[in-house]
């Protein structure tokens, strides 16, 4: 493998870690945080981290990014967590988690409009294989329908979307770094969630050690170290790449159920784990390009 080569799946890889922690969030909540406090575990998850990234980097936005990152933060962050916890409040985890999986079909569709990028039917076939994939894991025969959950679904992998995409198109700032940039957003995120979460929710009261544990690694794992290198990824890689490997999210909840909550996967959910596992995989290759007449070159994404 050559060099380039190399430091792209690196990266891809390094990428991957994010959704990754992010698939533990559940397990985390229901084992560990105390019951009815969502938005304070997502206020938890976003706020400390910024504050502390912007601590250790002493990188403040300027000029026109002040702006653009209460944007993204409150696309990526501070509406999707709300619009995440009604969609898992008033959907079965399944289903809300079927309707996050359609996020690179919504970033395939926003990249040709946002940055100019050609449709893809290579991307949106393995985008459409990847919703089935996860459908397949985490769906089960009981699975109830909301229409206020579906809404609020949809608003939220929308928001994400567009943030990711949004992301992409922006850049970031020239001297700027990941955890800077991952900084601004979480903190613009946490910000937003403040009177959300106190309107709502308050503040847990009585919170033990493993309630502290809890929020310490949504917060240092999947709050700042997740980010950094999603929000790295997302610069410097493919839009649409990167947006599949948010599949991994679910599948990693759904292994963590099966190995510590005794949830266990058949048959069928182990084929949709082997189609989701395929999309993220074909999402990192683009298509062989018609040939040219001196003939064509495979393009790795």
């Amino acid at each position: 493998m050559n060099a380039p080569l190399a430091r792209g799946a690196g990266l891809t890889l390094a990428t991957a870690l994010a959704p990754s922690a992010w698939g533990t969030t559940y397990v985390v909540t229901t084992e560990l945080l105390p019951a009815g406090y969502p938005l304070f575990a997502g206020l938890a998850r976003a706020l400390p981290a910024g504050l502390l990234a912007l601590a250790f980097t002493r990188t403040l936005p300027h000029g026109v990014w002040w702006w653009r990152a209460a944007v993204l933060g409150t696309l990526n962050i501070g509406a999707f967590f709300p619009l995440l916890f009604v969609t898992a409040d008033r959907l079965p985890g399944g289903v809300a988690a079927t309707m996050g999986a359609a996020q690179p079909l919504l970033v395939a569709a926003l990249a040709v409009g946002l940055l100019r990028e050609p449709p893809s039917a290579w991307r949106c076939g393995w985008g459409l294989v990847g919703v089935l994939g996860v459908g397949l894991v985490v769906l089960g025969p009981a699975a109830r329908f909301d229409a206020a959950g579906i809404v609020a679904g949809l608003a939220g992998t929308a928001s994400m979307a567009l943030g990711v995409t949004l992301t992409k198109r922006w850049g970031r700032p020239t001297g700027v770094g990941p955890m800077a940039f991952a900084g601004w957003q979480l903190a613009a995120g946490g910000l937003v969630l403040i009177p959300v979460t106190l309107t709502v929710e308050g503040v847990p009261v009585g919170v033990d050690g493993p309630a502290l544990l809890g929020y310490a690694w949504l917060g240092l794992v999947g709050g700042l170290v997740a980010y950094t290198l999603w929000f790295r990824g997302v610069v410097q890689l493919p839009v649409a790449s990167v947006a599949v490997l948010g599949l991994l999210s679910p599948l990693v909840a759904a292994t963590l159920g099966a190995v510590l909550l005794g949830q266990a996967l058949g048959p069928v959910q182990l084929a949709g784990f082997a189609l989701a596992l395929a999309s993220i995989v074909a999402g990192q290759v683009a298509p062989r390009r018609p040939l040219l007449p001196t003939g064509a070159v495979p393009v790795l994404r």
